[in-house]
Order: structure tokens, then sequence, then C-alpha cells
């Protein structure tokens, strides 16, 4: 087995992996019972999402997606830190 072959199923395997970390944290974001935890499903959705687009663009061979993924984690690391504000105080901007 050549090295690009287990380059290929390994990402391959990486890509399963992640989309079912994805459904399970969607489904604590849909069920969760409480608003925090509704906040940590948040975190692990936005960051699955962002490991999806950087292990595609391993597999397409472009370093755009990397700058993507980036912008990514940057707006989801955003939301998660006002929603988390807005829970503890109750307003996001003082």
């Amino acid at each position: 087995m050549t090295a690009e072959a287990i380059l290929h199923w390994g990402l391959l395997a990486a890509h399963g992996l992640l989309a079912i970390g994805l459904v399970f944290a969607a489904a604590r974001l849909i069920r969760g019972p409480r608003a925090q935890d509704r906040v940590l499903a948040f975190d692990a959705v936005y960051l699955n999402a962002a490991l999806q687009v950087v292990v595609f663009g391993m597999r397409a061979g472009q370093s755009g997606y990397l700058e993507a993924a980036l912008v990514m984690t940057l707006l989801g690391f955003a939301g998660s830190s006002a929603l988390a504000k807005f829970l503890m105080r109750g307003e996001v901007i003082e």
C-alpha cells in the first residue's frame, strides 16, 4: 500500500468520523435541555464543520480552504462568546 493510498483512506475516515460528530452535536443543539448545552453544542458544530473544510482542502490540495476554516472558527468563537455572555448577564453589549 502506497503512502498516497494511506493518505486517501485516512482522510476519508476523517470525513466520516467528523460527520458522525457533527450529527451528534447537531442533535444536542436541537434537543439540549438547557441553553448552556446548546452553546456547547454550537461550539462542537462549528469546530466539526471547520475541520471538515480543512480535510476537504487537504483532499483537494488547495490552501484556500484553510483560510475559510480560519474565518469559520473566528466567527464561531465570537458567536459562542456572545451567547455565553448573554446567558451570564442578559446583555451582550454593555
